[in-house]
């Protein structure tokens, strides 16, 4: 069987299908990946064919302002019109000879298109319950687009994702039809319902992330992790076993605000803790000085996870599994999408604590870090640790042979 695996976004979009990839070659399959360039170089480290789709994601992301894209609809318009474009040139040149398409995330506009024209099996992806349309829940919170009306304040959840619909059409649907019709495909006029399927897969922890609606729905195999065995830097060994366990502190690929390392730092020493502060795409450092503390670069979390005090973070899906599968308490940041459903898991099952919208502060973090530092937070964590699935690729992978074979 040859699979076509496809997605766009940071690394936290790709680590989970490298994941299915792994356990999919193990099993002999063929399989290829269409990813975004900054991840092309790292997957055919593990033998595995990428080509990459769409621009650049790092320097995007390393920019001191984020993209305008609120602010000026004709842009943000252009942005959508050039990434369909792509992604149906890539993903219809490498399905060409593909049993099935697997596409994760909500930005994979033409994966499900280029399937249906060659007649092959298509599955939809995502990583967090809240992508996923229910009444139990609201969408993932979005920018205002100027111009458009703004959505009512008594509106429930149905209204919400109906709003959410028009939305993902008005951005996406011209230019899919225009390439549907170019395939001798009909138009669509529901693009989201038609890109995310009437039985989407979840690849999330069901005790962290649960599916809140009937399990006939979505499929969830649990969360797909890549094993990693690698030991950590020889300068972290010995600064983890120079005194009691630190506090991690990253944000993964998000933009940080300016001055954040050393809120990282002193927020610590504000509770005689030290820390470790993962650089991150936004190169996180700080100026402070002391050896209470040492910056790293991407590194084996699932080793680094069981030994700190606590986690930091900005709140992504793959940063919240590991801290979780690690018994390691955590402060959830969060920025943007997914990361408040992230923030709100972690306080209300009593592992960690979530950090108000806007910039951390030392004066904002110690007291969370502090609440977290708890040692029923922490026994609540190693509670929690040991319910975590570690075999959602796994039963992923089965079921794609089993079915498509």
């Amino acid at each position: 069987m040859r699979v076509l695996l496809s997605t766009i976004g940071s690394r936290g979009d790709v680590q989970p299908l490298v994941a299915l990839a792994l356990q999919l070659k193990s099993r002999g399959q063929d399989l290829r990946m269409c990813v975004p360039p900054d991840f092309q170089n790292w997957i055919k480290g593990f033998g595995i064919s990428a080509v990459p789709i769409g621009p650049e994601l790092r320097s995007m992301t390393a920019a001191k302002a984020p993209p305008t894209m609120a602010a000026a609809p004709e842009r943000r318009q252009q942005l959508a019109d050039a990434t369909v474009a792509a992604q149906f040139e890539t993903i219809g040149a490498e399905a060409a000879d593909c049993d099935v398409v697997v596409a994760a995330t909500a930005l994979q506009i033409a994966a499900r298109s280029v399937a249906d024209k060659k007649g092959i099996p298509y599955v939809f992806v995502v990583y967090c319950p809240i992508v996923l349309p229910s009444p139990h829940h609201a969408p993932p919170p979005l920018p205002p687009i100027p111009g458009q009306p703004p959505v009512p304040v008594d509106a429930d959840n149905r209204e919400l994702w109906l709003r959410d619909a028009e939305r993902f059409t008005r951005l996406f649907g011209a230019a899919l039809n225009v390439h549907r019709a170019s395939l001798q495909l009909d138009a669509i006029d529901d693009v989201r319902t038609y890109v995310f399927t009437d039985r989407p897969w979840l690849a999330a922890d069901p005790l962290l992330a649960p599916w809140p609606d009937s399990a006939d729905a979505v499929f969830q195999p649990g969360a797909w992790i890549v094993p990693d065995d690698r030991p950590l830097p020889r300068e972290v060994e010995a600064f983890l076993d120079a005194g009691d366990p630190p506090v991690y502190f990253g944000f993964g690929s998000m933009r940080a605000p300016e001055g954040l390392g050393n809120v990282m730092v002193e927020a610590a020493r504000a509770l005689g803790r030290r820390a470790i502060v993962s650089r991150g795409w936004a190169d996180l450092s700080a100026v402070a000085e002391g050896s209470d503390w040492l910056t790293v670069d991407e590194i084996n979390q699932q080793a680094l996870f069981t030994r700190v005090a606590a986690v930091v973070h900005h709140g992504g899906a793959g940063t919240t599994t590991a801290a979780a599968s690690g018994g390691s308490p955590q402060v959830i940041c969060p920025q943007l999408y997914d990361q408040h459903y992230w923030a709100r898991r972690v306080r209300d099952l009593g592992i960690g604590t979530a950090h108000e919208p806007g910039p951390p502060t030392v004066a904002s973090l110690a007291p969370l870090l502090e609440r977290t530092l708890r040692p029923d937070v922490a026994e609540r964590a190693r509670t929690i640790a040991r319910t975590v699935r570690r075999d959602g690729a796994q039963i992923a992978a089965d079921r794609l042979i089993r079915e498509w074979g």
